[in-house]
């Protein structure tokens, strides 16, 4: 420090603290420097006091720290003494302080709005009253905040509540879009329409995202000419089935629409599954090559439909037309042409035979969801609920830290 010529702020600091000393440096090697000296000793010359004296000076001390609810319980027990049931080490709270009481152990920054189970815990290691249990739950059930900032734990609400079953072939239909594909021949998207009774689906390659008046035209090129008109149509809420024009031309028709839940495709899901099933046979066929996709659509309805359903134990093809297509050519020789009443009437038992199938498939289905579900809870007018952030394009500065919920709303 003495010899250097730029010091920066911290020697020069040191460098003024040493100027008011007369020393000198001197260095001792580590081989050396086993045992202090004299001077480095702690002087102490005995008569000190061993007693333990507090850190803090007794002018200091002001008065224990009291709670503000320890002080309301004992104002509180001077009119309702304790029961002679409460446990020893416990402290017995009468009824006007034990929502206060509950509020402090729930809603201070030590405590975190914790569930029913922590609070009761925290409580119960020094208070007690008959209801405890019972009191905490009713005040964390209706807390306001854990209600908009806890994700819920619970199962989904609702159990599983099946479509019926048709009666018929092509008299129920579920439609649907698949959109983003890569163009093809001038096509970008395909119309997918599936009979829930048969499980027979067509597939339509359009240009784009088609209007409402495109999508009915389309429907009755393509469906209404060959199989009848239906008697109901499920689809989601897009601006295709929700457009006055749509609902005027099934009207017309005398066709009920049937829209599904917003954020909830579970209520088509049946149009969904063949979506994904056609997706995967794109993919396995062109994936190489994808510009090509609309050259596999008939490719892909055929196989759709030439396969056994699981619902149904047979496939949409033979539910449909009577026969199974084979995959090899066979002769004619070796059939016989039925006559017109052993082919309707063999056409019935079939369409017998799946509606059995399709209400032993929707049971089986129903209570395999019903396993992952809970009871729906029971709403009636003027009720207040909250409602779910999840699907809410909310303006937050952080959707991490937003609200679960809000509301409540009537």
């Amino acid at each position: 420090i003495r010899a250097a010529r730029r010091l920066n702020p911290r020697q020069a600091r040191w460098a003024i603290f040493f100027t008011r000393f007369r020393f000198t440096l001197s260095y001792r090697p580590g081989s050396q420097n086993v045992k202090a000296d004299a001077l480095s000793h702690l002087y102490d010359t005995g008569d000190g006091s061993t007693e333990p004296t507090p850190i803090l000076p007794a002018s200091k001390l002001v008065a224990p720290v009291v709670w503000e609810v320890d002080s309301d319980i004992e104002r509180a027990l001077r009119a309702e003494p304790a029961p002679p049931q409460c446990p020893a080490g416990r402290r017995y709270v009468p009824l006007g302080v034990r929502d206060k009481l509950i509020r402090w152990a729930h809603v201070l920054p030590s405590s975190g709005h914790p569930g029913v189970t922590r609070t009761v815990g925290s409580l119960r290691g020094r208070y007690w009253w008959p209801t405890l249990a019972k009191d905490v739950k009713g005040y964390v059930s209706s807390c306001s905040v854990c209600a908009q900032s806890k994700a819920p734990r619970h199962l989904p609400r609702g159990k599983l509540q099946p479509l019926p079953v048709p009666q018929r072939p092509w008299s129920h239909l579920s439609i649907d879009f698949l959109t983003d594909l890569p163009p093809s021949q001038g096509n970008t998207t395909v119309l997918v329409i599936v009979d829930r009774f048969s499980k027979s689906c067509r597939l339509l390659p359009l240009p784009g995202i088609p209007t409402a008046l495109q999508t009915a035209e389309a429907l009755f090129t393509h469906v209404f000419r060959h199989y009848g008109v239906p008697e109901d149509i499920v689809s989601d809420r897009g601006p295709q089935f929700t457009s006055r024009l749509w609902r005027a031309f099934m009207e017309r028709l005398g066709v009920s629409v049937s829209l599904t839940s917003g954020y909830h495709p579970e209520s088509n899901g049946q149009v969904e599954r063949v979506n994904q099933e056609v997706g995967r046979f794109l993919r396995s066929y062109c994936q190489d090559r994808p510009g090509e996709w609309a050259l596999y659509i008939p490719w892909a309805e055929m196989a759709q439909n030439s396969l056994r359903h699981s619902s149904t134990n047979v496939s949409p093809f033979q539910c449909v037309l009577g026969y199974q297509p084979v995959l090899a050519p066979w002769h004619p020789s070796q059939t016989e042409a039925p006559a017109v009443e052993e082919w309707v009437q063999r056409s019935k038992e079939t369409w017998r035979a799946v509606q059995d199938s399709l209400r032993q498939a929707s049971g089986r289905q129903k209570r395999s969801a019903d396993r992952h579900r809970s009871e729906a809870p029971v709403f009636v007018p003027g009720d207040r609920v909250w409602l779910s952030t999840r699907n809410l394009p909310l303006r937050l500065p952080c959707r991490k830290l937003g609200p679960q919920c809000v509301g409540p709303f009537k």
